[in-house]
């Protein structure tokens, strides 16, 4: 019999945790931060203690009750509780892309579980962890380890003096430059800095799962996303986050094809129950390029970073308007990693933003200044020379624009929408940092009575339209069908008389 469990993701966006059981062999399919749960309870200043390791997430329902997590994270009044729990038997995760709404809950998981991804993937992954002192959760491919600070053993603290384990990697595909790059941490030069302890890397077709693995890049807002095709008893497809509408909705369409062999259908549903509004990248090209062009003085474009695809839509539109793109160094290292994978140089013609900072991290210093120092522009030279640049910033950058003083200028916000109060609160603050410098706004408004509106035509969502996806799954045609990562599970059923509607922690029987 084979069992899938819904152990998060069934009936909101993101989340998505995802194990799949056949005959004593077992694999996650993701295993991410669900931002709608921790929302209820966290906001950016208050979070979970990381003195405690896992147990504010564990008592307050934000992971799985499952005995798989690692034993430096588990203080001794909670020991009972997890080692009480099923021990799952876990071979791998299965990841499909970089979000944390997907990953950031991985390093949570025993040392000993594995992860699959495409090699973009991982270098996302880990470039994000250097660069961001990430949660606990999202350490990949390499963590922190932890030691207990008091004999109880209450009191969880990173050992300082160890170096940092690392998980195996299953790649798709083999990348040299990149196993050198997973095993090095900027600064780990000196004889007494920290090293990552080497792992072993394989490729999807190097190890035995338990099941037979296939990964299908599919086209999502952030490269390296994959879906899979797992096949044991039944064949299950997932189809992680994807969309039809974007530059590589090819690669989405041979996915489709590969999975019409599939009995499951396991598929996101984020636009399920939204407006149906499909916005291509090619008109968010068009629409920004225009305003861009009627623009004075300095463009500011908000979107994430981790959207490459965006990235080469607003330094193309540069380009065309004789402008330079600006980013900041985080981007700067993310598209390094990307070079060492595709080989393609993303940061030939961008300019980096220097920031006005006493002392440089690591990574910033050993990788980007020594390598891209050239590419470096001061604050004040974009103040000089405002009407020569696009500024690639987001909301948690803008008191740097302190530094640069714009007189007025163009703001494109070119990003998804807020979901949640806290996030609209982010947006009050957002305009007013550009009300204080006479930005003329594009993307979003708010208007007299606090109300925030967006304006469309600047985002192209990452995911599936409700249109689309109804053709997608009548075309692949499974036996059935199970929602994740999707407010609107209900629309499915209404929609597809096979589907079947679980709650988290539920589990479908084969």
């Amino acid at each position: 019999m084979t069992t899938i469990t819904i152990y998060d993701g069934a009936c909101t966006i993101g989340g998505n945790k995802i194990y799949v059981e056949e005959n004593g062999r077992g694999l996650f399919l993701d295993f991410g931060m669900s931002f709608a749960k921790y929302s209820k309870f966290y906001e950016d200043y208050l979070s979970e203690r990381t003195a405690r390791g896992i147990c504010d997430l564990w008592h307050l329902g934000l992971i799985p009750k499952i005995n798989n997590y690692r034993a430096d994270l588990i203080p001794s009044d909670l020991r009972s509780d997890v080692s009480n729990c099923r021990k799952l038997r876990v071979n791998a995760v299965l990841i499909s892309h970089a979000h944390l709404d997907h990953a950031g809950n991985v390093a949570l998981l025993d040392e000993n579980v594995g992860i699959v991804g495409s090699p973009i993937t991982i270098a996302i992954l880990k470039a994000m962890n250097d660069t961001s002192g990430s949660r606990m959760g999202s350490e990949l491919p390499y963590y922190r380890l932890r030691t207990f600070a008091d004999d109880e053993m209450f009191i969880v603290k990173a050992d300082n003096k160890a170096d940092y384990p690392s998980r195996e990697i299953i790649l798709t595909d083999r990348c040299d430059e990149l196993e050198n790059f997973l095993f090095y941490r900027p600064g780990q030069e000196s004889s007494r800095a920290k090293k990552i302890m080497r792992e072993k890397v394989h490729t999807l077709d190097e190890v035995e799962m338990g099941f037979e693995v296939k990964a299908f890049p599919v086209d999502h807002s952030i490269f390296g996303a994959l879906a899979y095709v797992v096949e044991g008893d039944v064949s299950i497809a997932y189809t992680g986050d994807f969309r039809l509408h974007g530059h590589n909705s090819e690669k989405t369409k041979d996915f489709i094809k590969e999975a019409s062999n599939a009995s499951i259908l396991i598929t996101e549903g984020t636009r399920a129950g939204r407006d149906d509004t499909n916005v291509s990248e090619r008109e968010v090209y068009e629409n920004a390029k225009a305003i861009v062009e009627d623009a004075k003085g300095l463009v500011v474009a908000d979107f994430s970073s981790r959207n490459f695809e965006r990235l080469n839509i607003f330094k193309k539109i540069a380009d065309k308007s004789g402008r330079e793109l600006v980013i900041t160094p985080k981007v700067a290292y993310l598209l390094h990693a990307l070079k060492l994978v595709d080989g393609v140089d993303r940061l030939d013609g961008l300019k980096i933003y220097e920031n006005f900072k006493a002392t440089m991290q690591k990574w910033e210093q050993v990788v980007i200044m020594d390598n891209y120092s050239d590419l470096y522009t001061s604050p004040l030279e974009i103040r000089k020379n405002q009407e020569n640049y696009i500024l690639c910033f987001s909301f948690y950058d803008l008191p740097h624009l302190i530094d640069i003083m714009p007189n007025g200028g163009t703001y494109i916000y070119s990003s998804s929408e807020a979901y949640g109060e806290e996030q609209e609160f982010s947006f009050l603050r957002l305009w007013n940092w550009l009300q204080y410098f006479g930005f003329e706004v594009h993307g979003f408004r708010i208007d007299m009575n606090g109300n925030l509106i967006f304006d469309g035509g600047l985002h192209a969502s990452g995911h599936i339209s409700r249109k689309e996806l109804i053709e997608v799954i009548e075309k692949i045609d499974p036996d059935r069908i199970i929602p994740v990562h999707t407010e609107n599970p209900m629309w499915f059923a209404e929609n597809f008389e096979n589907t079947v509607v679980v709650k988290d922690g539920e589990t479908v029987r084969v």
